[in-house]
């Protein structure tokens, strides 16, 4: 049997980590500012995640949600001081996509409405309900397709306003900030458009922190910037540090009925093992704060150089468009500085390090990435 071709795959198999830094089997060291598509928060095999999970593996690994979790509960309280949304609800699942699904089921749930307004350029995941509110035809299939989505661009304050206005919408879904697109942020206005429409019309706000949540953008969520509240906000990636794990935080005006969600696998005890290290690392370490003031940095250093058509993000979430040579300069940073980066949109090297990253880890970027366009 083989494996279904579903990625292209670098000719790289990093078989250790440690911080910021991946080494292949090789014993080659790479400097990782991609964190694996942002999964990566506290750092590779940070001692006390690994503590924490290890302890727990060996108390006991897994039961059903039919009992009761103290993990769960305690997960939840540390998650609710943490992130700003103390009386919210939490709801556990497996990974951002599924965190998407049930988010929007909730919402058609309680309003009775069927139809999802989302974004140009959206990306929500691969699962059904998530596929459909994507705007990526390639990855749709006739299954997927939906009349049920319609999608109007980002930051259209008026197509918002006017789509909403119909009182036909269960649900608006918004990326705190646009990974896969190229790194495009929502306006203040368009947020707050979006809250008041929202309100007037009886629509759930529904934000999707999968990527740009867990302290990568400076801030625990990056909508959080511009004072806007949401209905239920969807995590993962981050959120276990690459234990699988996803969450759904939920208003608790939103009533909540037995059966209308539920889940296998979701807030089993190793998972939440992880999550609770994640949150009690990002507080003790400060890495909220590290990943404001190293982006900030970054940024700084990135500005002016010639190959860039224009830099975009907020902390950690950094997109830098380039003028041209995307694909060869992000193979010459891998394969010659040894760094590993992500690509998004356009012609955009998307940087996404684990939130631990220090000065001299991004400098280290910062020197290659001039050396190698100028």
């Amino acid at each position: 049997m083989d494996l279904f071709k579903t990625y292209k795959l670098w000719p790289i198999e990093p078989v250790k980590g440690l911080g910021c830094n991946v080494w292949d089997k090789d014993g080659t060291e790479y400097l990782d500012l991609y964190g694996g598509h942002a999964v990566i928060s506290v750092g590779h095999c940070h001692p006390a995640y690994l503590n924490a999970l290890q302890h727990q593996a060996a108390a006991l690994g897994f039961y059903s949600n039919a009992v009761q979790n103290s993990l769960q509960t305690t997960l939840a309280k540390k998650l609710g001081e943490t992130c700003g949304y103390p009386d919210y609800n939490l709801f556990l699942c497996n990974s951002g996509a599924e965190a998407n699904e049930n988010a929007l089921k909730l919402a058609s749930f309680a309003t009775g409405r069927s139809k999802v307004l989302s974004c140009a350029k959206a990306f929500h995941g691969r699962t059904s309900g998530a596929v459909a509110v994507t705007d990526n035809p390639k990855i749709q299939s006739p299954f997927n397709k939906t009349e049920k989505v319609e999608m109007i661009p980002l930051n259209n304050c008026e197509a918002l306003e006017a789509k909403l206005a119909t009182k036909e919408f269960a649900a608006v879904i918004i990326e705190g900030i646009q990974g896969v697109a190229g790194i495009w942020e929502p306006t203040a206005e368009f947020l707050k458009t979006a809250r008041e429409a929202c309100d007037k019309y009886g629509t759930l706000l529904v934000m999707d922190e999968v990527q740009s949540g867990y302290g990568r953008t400076g801030m625990f969520y990056a909508h959080q910037k511009h004072g806007v509240e949401a209905d239920i906000v969807s995590m993962a990636k981050g959120m276990g540090n690459g234990f699988p794990i996803g969450a759904i935080i939920i208003n608790p005006a939103i009533n909540a009925e037995y059966g209308m969600l539920g889940t296998t696998f979701g807030g089993n005890h190793l998972a939440c093992a992880a999550a609770i290290a994640v949150l009690d690392i990002i507080n003790a370490e400060h890495l909220i704060e590290n990943a404001a003031a190293q982006g900030e940095f970054l940024m700084q250093q990135l500005a002016g150089n010639p190959a860039i058509k224009e830099l975009r993000g907020r902390g950690l979430m950094i997109g830098i468009e380039l003028k041209e040579g995307y694909e060869t300069l992000r193979d010459d940073l891998l394969f010659k500085k040894h760094i590993f980066t992500g690509g998004a949109g356009n012609n955009v090297i998307r940087l996404l390090p684990p939130l631990c990253i220090s000065r001299v880890e991004a400098s280290q970027f910062i020197e290659s990435f001039n050396e190698l366009t100028r």
